[in-house]
């Protein structure tokens, strides 16, 4: 990219601020990324942003690191946590700040102000950062099975049932998909419901306030949320943790991750999951509505029964509850793991796996 010009000089170095955190930020050739920060950040808020850190902290402190006064801080600190650009958590009735990174984090947050000029610019984007995050170990988000699966597969493990993850959980929400936003933008209409991913968040009631597009739920209707997502064959994707923050119901004709590793021969070694379906040849009778529902084309028509391609399975277990003669079911994968206690966690993971301090 061209040397930066005065202007375009804060963009540069919020560039860097953002790619120092785990999930990254990395530069083009094409200077997409500048374009996305200037249209999200003012230069106020991108040197307010670079004063913070990934701790939660008061106005006061941050104030004094951007050597404003504590009352002009939060004046600042409410407006940009308003847009979706940094978390906001209220802890004992007193609110803390702190800098979120761009994808799991800012992104997500778009969902109220996104339209055609953005989802461009992600559109472009989103290759750069599947490629930065391809070597890393630790996932961001993960893959659990529908609900569906639990009764033919007793060994799931506690941390992969997502009823009882989402029966933990106290605050709930349900928000409008971005990507299926995003993509509607682009002139890709998706097919499914756009009300579709949960949130589990304290401050629920700020966003709201503010006018992102979410709404409290209680949880008969979180737990027919994730029924409705089982019937109609989204991969259920909560973040990478014991203790979730979120799960999406995703498809692969609009999630971002899933329509990357699609592309790839082996997207079932790429997506961290637990579990592969395993098809019971002496049950299938070839139907072939599984082929119908996987969502990575991982269920193949063989001789005499369907067969399941290992590398592409990514172990959702939308197929399951589809299969009429019960002929399918999950097995625990060579490669099974815990994943890490909270989302704190998952984060030092990937901060360690790319040499940050």
């Amino acid at each position: 990219m061209a040397e930066a010009t005065a202007g375009e000089e804060v963009y540069v170095r919020l560039r860097e601020f953002l790619d120092a955190m785990p999930g990254g930020f990395p530069a083009t050739t094409s200077g997409v990324e500048i374009r996305i920060l200037r249209k999200l950040f003012t230069p106020e808020h991108a040197s307010m942003v670079m004063c913070m850190t990934r701790d939660l902290e008061s106005p006061a402190a941050i104030a004094q690191r951007r050597a404003v006064t504590e009352e002009e801080a939060e004046d600042i600190l409410e407006a940009m946590a308003a847009r979706g650009l940094i978390g906001r958590v209220t802890k004992g009735g007193e609110i803390r700040y702190r800098a979120e990174q761009f994808l799991v984090g800012i992104y997500e947050l778009q969902g109220r102000d996104i339209d055609r000029e953005f989802s461009q610019l992600i559109e472009e984007y989103i290759p750069y950062l599947g490629l930065s995050w391809a070597s890393l170990k630790t996932d961001q988000m993960r893959v659990v099975p529908v609900a569906s699966a639990v009764d033919v597969t007793p060994e799931i493990a506690t941390y992969d049932r997502i009823r009882d993850l989402v029966k933990s959980q106290g605050t709930m929400g349900v928000c409008e998909c971005l990507c299926s936003k995003q993509q509607g933008f682009l002139g890709n209409d998706c097919r499914y419901p756009l009300e579709k991913c949960m949130v589990f968040d304290e401050d629920i009631d700020f966003y709201i306030e503010n006018g992102f597009p979410m709404r409290r739920i209680d949880l008969d209707e979180a737990l027919q949320l994730l029924d409705r997502s089982e019937e109609l064959g989204l991969v259920l994707r909560p973040d990478n943790a014991q203790e979730i923050r979120f799960v999406c119901s995703c498809c692969s004709c609009c999630c971002p991750s899933l329509r990357f590793l699609k592309a790839f021969p082996n997207p079932g070694d790429l997506m961290h999951s637990n579990y592969r379906s395993t098809i019971d040849p002496d049950r299938c009778d070839t139907c072939a509505v599984c082929i119908e529902r996987c969502p990575m084309d991982a269920i193949v028509e063989g001789e005499e029964f369907m067969e399941i391609n290992r590398a592409r399975c990514i172990g959702c277990g939308v197929c399951l509850p589809a299969c009429p003669q019960d002929a399918i079911s999950l097995v625990l994968r060579e490669d099974a793991a815990v994943p890490p206690r909270d989302w704190e966690e998952t984060l030092h993971r990937i901060a360690v796996e790319r040499g940050l301090s």
